[in-house]
């Protein structure tokens, strides 16, 4: 064979190994090699993303939506197009500059994002508004898309923002009840699949799925917006006035457990959250520990009064000051020789280091467990603490006696208003409830909440005795700044010096009406800073105010008596569409002078309006026709 033949020969041999192996390759890569290649594929020019649902809302109890949705929109800018030389070289600052009084964004901040080298496409803002996603849109910019989403909104700013709490940008809830009932309020995600372009962009023709997300579940509050409304007044003008570190104010239904209001300055506006310390977020009525002073003088006489250990009549005497095991403890003043329900009238520490000397550390610490105290309440809401109780096996003398009268033992505003409410609402102690009932989006009811005794705690008996004593303390002892004429009030003050000079909690525990309680109110106001300090003084008119709007508001109408008479100030009584006669007879007993607008036989219109606080010296004018 010549050698030319032979060189032709080894030529196709190499050529034929050639083909074998790139056809041994092909086949590889489309037979073994091909699903996974077909699958990269399709992930680059497919979208698989989850579709946010819509958020339940947050009601009140008669339906009032405090929590709601709203059109929102993220602005994307799209490099490749902004910055394209057909664009122009000016173009990006264009952009920027068209931008920035729309997104409240600075110019420069934004050109900086829209020139960047390293990524085709940038999250400009998140959550914008419908009016501003709507004016970007007006705009027409080039390379500057909005997607729309849903956002949180919180139409009354303030309003309960510490029990309501809000979300994050991926719309789950970062605290309150938003936090505690992310599971139901979030919903259920959804997908979309869709085919896109080599920039990500949806291709309007592409193959495209969508599976739809469904609506979270609303949460139902026990909270009445009106009641809020009147404790949120209330503490604003208490928070002006005394110039605290804070107010707090708990407003619930005794017999349920059911939490009506609750209200705290300061506070924040929740579609804003960041704009303030995280300490404003949690609530102070289940985050704030500190010594009750003589409101928990009300758990200490239950006590004594369920175990025997004391009667009503039992005297007592004191001249300011007890010596107990070697140690003066003061008493607020010297009250002299006094019974024991004069002694919770007058608030006396010596009567109650007395009584806790009776009850002893094991009876007294008995009773304190069952009412709730150094345990959390389990309330559904976050940042709750338990209190700061000495141990028991830590308790000598001068440590029961200041327990007995309220210092040496820290609770939580919600353990003390719940603790108080098993004194007057028949002994039982209730848990806390703040959500009455889950809602799916359909109108089922998921999951309802209802009241819940935890245990009794002391007899009703006892319970009714203890009513009868606070309603004495508001008309004749240290609560009489809430006394409401035409309304039977209950309650108790205290004023604990705090382990600073100068520093006080002031606060006061009351109920209405004493024989039937559709309401308790606590108000515990931190380090106020207005010259008064005195729970009597400045947080017994704030539980007044509340109470009486309340009252009302639950159309609970008034009862004059001679008690009311005698205090000087009235409640004015609602007059209107009574007979000209009804009127003027009711205006006679109680002893108000009165002034006739008109002519007919109806009153149309009253000066002062229904529920004003007027002296029995007052001119009331009636308005008939």
């Amino acid at each position: 064979m010549s050698l030319n033949k032979r060189r032709l020969l080894w030529l196709l041999m190499i050529a034929l190994a050639l083909w074998l192996a790139i056809t041994v390759r092909l086949g590889w890569i489309q037979i073994v090699e091909g699903p996974r290649y077909k699958a990269m594929a399709v992930a680059q020019n497919t979208i698989d993303a989850s579709v946010v649902p819509v958020r339940g809302e947050i009601k009140d109890r008669n339906g009032n939506t405090l929590a709601v949705n709203v059109s929102t929109g993220d602005v994307y800018a799209e490099l490749n197009i902004i910055n394209d030389k057909k664009m122009g070289k000016n173009y990006p600052r264009e952009v920027a500059r068209r931008l920035s009084g729309i997104l409240g964004m600075k110019q420069e901040d934004i050109l900086k994002q829209i020139t960047r080298k390293d990524v085709i496409e940038v999250l400009l803002k998140r959550k914008v508004s419908e009016d501003v996603v709507n004016k970007i849109k007006s705009e027409g910019i080039q390379g500057i898309r909005v997607v729309s989403g849903m956002g949180r909104n919180y139409p009354y700013d303030n309003f309960l923002s510490q029990v309501i709490g809000f979300t994050g940008v991926d719309n789950q809830g970062l605290n309150g009840i938003e936090a505690m009932f992310d599971r139901y309020l979030y919903g259920i995600p959804g997908r979309i699949v869709a085919q896109v372009d080599a920039a990500g962009r949806i291709l309007d023709n592409g193959t495209q799925k969508y599976y739809q997300a469904s609506k979270g579940d609303d949460v139902i509050l026990t909270i009445d917006e009106v009641i809020q409304h009147f404790a949120e007044s209330a503490v604003e003008k208490a928070y002006a006035e005394n110039r605290p570190d804070s107010v707090t104010v708990i407003v619930i239904d005794p017999k349920t457990g059911e939490i009506l209001a609750l209200a705290s300055k300061p506070d924040y506006n929740p579609n804003k959250p960041f704009e303030v310390s995280q300490k404003l977020w949690n609530s102070p009525a289940v985050s704030m520990v500190y010594e009750p002073g003589s409101v928990f003088k009300t758990i200490t006489a239950a006590a004594a009064l369920d175990s025997a250990t004391v009667s009503l009549s039992d005297n007592f005497y004191c001249n300011g000051y007890l010596n107990v095991a070697g140690r003066r403890i003061n008493c607020w003043k010297p009250h002299g020789a006094e019974t024991f329900v004069q002694g919770l009238q007058n608030s006396c520490n010596v009567v109650f280091m007395e009584v806790g000397a009776k009850l002893g550390e094991d009876t007294l610490y008995k009773y304190i467990r069952a009412f709730g105290f150094g345990q959390s309440t389990g309330i559904q809401l976050p940042g709750e603490e338990q209190g700061i109780m000495i141990p028991q096996n830590k308790v000598g003398p001068v440590e029961l006696a200041t327990i007995s009268f309220g210092q040496g033992i820290s609770v939580t505003p919600i353990q003390m208003i719940y603790g108080f409410s098993a004194v007057i609402n028949g002994g039982n102690l209730m848990k806390p409830l703040i959500v009455k009932k889950i809602v799916s989006s359909e109108g089922k009811t998921v999951r309802e909440y209802k009241p819940q005794i935890v245990r009794q705690v002391i007899s009703k008996r006892t319970s009714d005795t203890m009513r009868n004593v606070l309603e004495n303390v508001v008309l004749e002892g240290t609560g009489k700044n809430a006394f409401i004429p035409g309304y039977k009030v209950g309650g108790k003050t205290g004023t604990t010096q705090g382990y600073t000079k100068g520093h006080y909690v002031a606060s006061f525990a009351g109920f209405a009406p004493a024989d039937d309680p559709k309401i308790a109110v606590l108000v515990v106001i931190d380090q106020p800073k207005g010259g008064a300090h005195m729970g009597g003084e400045i947080a017994a008119p704030v539980a007044k105010d509340i109470i009486s709007n309340t009252l009302r508001y639950l159309g609970i109408k008034p009862v004059y008596d001679s008690a009311d008479a005698a205090s000087g100030l009235l409640t004015m009584p609602d007059l209107t569409n009574l007979t000209y006669k009804d009127a003027v007879s009711r205006l006679s007993e109680l002893k108000i002078n009165y002034k006739v607008v008109g002519e007919g036989t109806r009153v149309a219109a009253q000066d002062p309006a229904p529920g004003t606080s007027i002296d029995s010296g007052d001119i009331v004018t009636l308005v008939v026709k």
